[in-house]
C-alpha cells in the first residue's frame, strides 16, 4: 500500500478534552523533519472555554466521571483567621465537630485573598480529614475559594505535605482535585510527597482518578508522588518545581509509579535536587502504562542544589507514550551529563501484569514482522511530535529505547538475563519534527523512527484520542 507521506509544516494538535473529536485524514498534523515548530500560537480550541471556572467542568474523555457523588462535606477555610491561628480555622462546621473520620467524600475551600485583597498565604500544610466508610464514587477537593486565583501553603516543617491516604479501596471508583493550589515546602525532607497521593490497594474495575489544575509543587522527596495501582492522573497549567530530599538516589521532582495513565498538558518540570559528585534522580520519573505530554517543558535548571546530570525523563518502554510539543531544556551538570535525554527503559515492569497487553520480555513468541511500521497496533509504542531541545552542549541524541532481556527477576517487576534479539523486541518509537541542540534523534538501540512515512492505515499515531483509545482498549478501560 502506498505510504502517508508527511506534508510540509505541522498544526500541533489542541482537541477538546470533554468532547470526542477526532481529526480526519485530511487534516492530520503535518510533520516536516528539519526542526520542531514552536508552539506560540499554541491555543485551546473553542470548544474550550478560557474561564478557570469553566474549564474546571471539562475532563479528559477516557475519565469515567460518571457516577461520583458530590462529596457529603464542605468546609470553607478563613485566611486571616487561620494565619493568625497558624492552623486551619473554619467559617461555619469544622472537621471536628463530626466526631470522627468523614463519611462520603470532602471538599476544602480556602479563601482565596486577605481583608487588602491580596493572594492568602498560609503559613502551614493544608490539614487532610481522616476518610472513613464506604469510599465508592466519593470525591475529595482541595481548592480556591477564587477559580484562577492561587492560594500558597508556605512551611518550613520537615513533615509538611498534602497526603491523601486511602488504602486498600479495591474496586471501588474515587476521584481527588486540586485546583489553584502553590505548595511552597522547603524543608520538607521526611515526606514522600509534597503532594502524595497515598491511593492502594486498588483493583480493577475499579479507579483512582486524580485532576490537578494550576498548581505549583515545591518539596519533599519528590514534589509529586504517585503510587502504582489503577489510578489515572491528569495534570494541567501547573509547575512542578523540584523536591528536597536527602537521598541522592531514590527522589525525583516527580515520581509515577506503575499506573495506569499519566496526562500533563502546558506544565513544567524543573527543579531535581542533586548533588555535587551524584548525578542525582530524574525530573519527570513516569512509568505510567499510558503517558500524554502536551505542550510540556521538562528542564534540569535546579531549585536550591547543582543540576541533575540524570536523564530529564525516565519513562518506561513497557506501554504506550504520546507526545505533541515537549520542551527539553538542559543546563550544565558538575558531573559528565548521561547522554539520554528521555530515557525509555525496559529493565522493571512497575504496574500489575493485568496492566500490559502483551508480554514485557523478549521471547520466541514474538517475531518483528519484516516491515515494524506495518505493526503499529501490535507493539508497544511511544510517538514524539515536535520535540525541542535547548542544550549547554549538541547532545548526542534525544531518546534512547533500551532493549529488554529474556528473563522474569524473581520479584515478578524486574527485567533480567541477556539482551533479547532484536527481532523479540516488541517496542518501537517514532518521532516527527525534533529540534535544536541535537546530533541525531535517536540513540542506536532499538525499533526507532526519525520522520518516517507511515503505511496507509497508520494515521491513528498521529491523532492523540484515537492513540489514548487504542492504548485503553488493548486493557480493557
Amino acid at each position: 500500500m502506498p505510504p502517508f507521506h508527511r506534508p510540509k509544516s505541522l498544526i500541533a494538535l489542541a482537541l477538546p478534552l470533554l468532547l470526542d473529536v477526532t481529526v480526519p485524514a485530511s487534516r492530520l498534523p503535518m510533520v516536516m523533519a528539519a526542526a520542531a515548530v514552536p508552539l506560540a500560537a499554541r491555543t485551546a480550541s473553542a470548544a474550550e472555554p478560557a474561564a478557570p471556572a469553566d474549564r474546571d467542568r471539562l475532563y479528559p474523555f477516557y475519565l469515567p466521571m460518571g457516577g461520583l457523588r458530590a462529596p457529603a462535606a464542605t468546609f470553607r477555610i478563613r485566611c486571616e483567621a487561620s494565619r493568625a491561628a497558624g492552623h486551619e480555622v473554619y467559617q461555619g462546621r469544622s472537621p471536628d465537630s463530626y466526631g470522627g473520620p468523614i463519611e462520603g467524600g470532602y471538599e476544602l475551600i480556602y479563601e482565596a485573598q486577605d481583608a487588602q485583597g491580596r493572594p492568602c498565604v498560609y503559613p502551614f500544610a493544608p490539614s487532610l480529614p481522616q476518610v472513613g466508610g464506604p469510599v465508592q464514587g466519593t470525591q475529595y477537593i482541595l481548592r480556591s475559594s477564587n477559580p484562577g486565583a492561587r492560594v500558597a501553603f508556605r512551611t518550613g516543617d520537615e513533615w509538611a505535605t498534602v497526603d491523601l491516604r486511602l488504602f486498600n479501596i479495591a474496586a471501588q471508583r474515587v476521584h481527588f482535585e486540586m485546583r489553584d493550589i502553590e505548595l511552597d515546602f522547603p524543608g520538607a525532607i521526611q515526606a514522600k510527597g509534597a503532594l502524595h497521593l497515598e491511593v492502594t490497594g486498588t483493583q480493577a474495575p475499579g479507579l483512582f482518578t486524580a485532576v490537578v489544575r494550576r498548581a505549583k509543587i515545591y518539596g519533599g522527596k519528590n514534589a509529586l508522588f504517585v503510587p502504582n495501582g489503577q489510578t489515572m492522573l491528569y495534570v494541567e497549567d501547573s509547575d512542578i518545581a523540584g523536591n528536597v530530599g536527602t537521598n541522592t538516589d531514590q527522589e525525583h521532582t516527580t515520581y509515577i509509579n506503575g499506573t495506569l495513565v499519566s496526562h500533563f498538558r502546558d506544565t513544567k518540570f524543573h527543579g531535581q535536587r542533586a548533588w555535587e559528585n551524584t548525578a542525582s534522580g530524574h525530573q519527570l520519573k513516569d512509568k505510567a502504562y499510558l503517558r500524554v505530554y502536551e505542550n510540556v517543558t521538562v528542564s534540569n535548571v535546579p531549585q536550591s542544589s547543582p543540576p541533575s546530570a540524570m536523564p530529564l525523563i525516565d519513562a518506561s518502554a513497557f506501554g504506550f507514550t504520546w507526545s505533541d510539543g515537549l520542551r527539553i531544556e538542559r543546563v550544565a551538570p558538575l558531573q559528565a551529563p548521561r547522554d539520554a535525554l528521555v530515557d525509555l527503559r525496559t529493565d522493571i515492569r512497575y504496574g500489575e501484569p493485568g496492566n500490559y497487553p502483551w508480554p514485557v520480555i523478549g521471547s520466541p513468541g514474538w517475531q518483528m514482522p519484516p516491515s515494524p511500521l506495518d505493526a503499529l497496533d501490535r507493539v508497544y509504542l511511544s510517538v514524539f511530535l515536535n520535540t525541542s531541545v535547548k542544550s549547554f552542549r549538541t547532545e548526542p541524541y534525544v531518546f534512547a529505547l533500551r532493549p529488554t532481556g529474556t528473563t522474569p527477576g524473581t520479584d515478578g517487576y524486574h527485567v533480567e538475563g541477556s539482551e533479547a534479539p532484536r527481532a523479540q523486541q516488541r517496542y518501537v518509537s517514532l518521532a516527527f519534527g525534533t529540534g535544536g541542540n541535537l546530533e541525531r534523534v535517536y540513540s542506536p538501540e532499538g525499533w526507532t523512527y526519525a520522520d518516517p512515512d507511515l503505511p496507509a492505515g497508520s494515521e491513528w499515531v498521529l491523532d492523540r484520542s484515537k492513540f489514548i483509545r487504542h492504548a485503553l482498549a488493548l486493557i480493557g478501560r
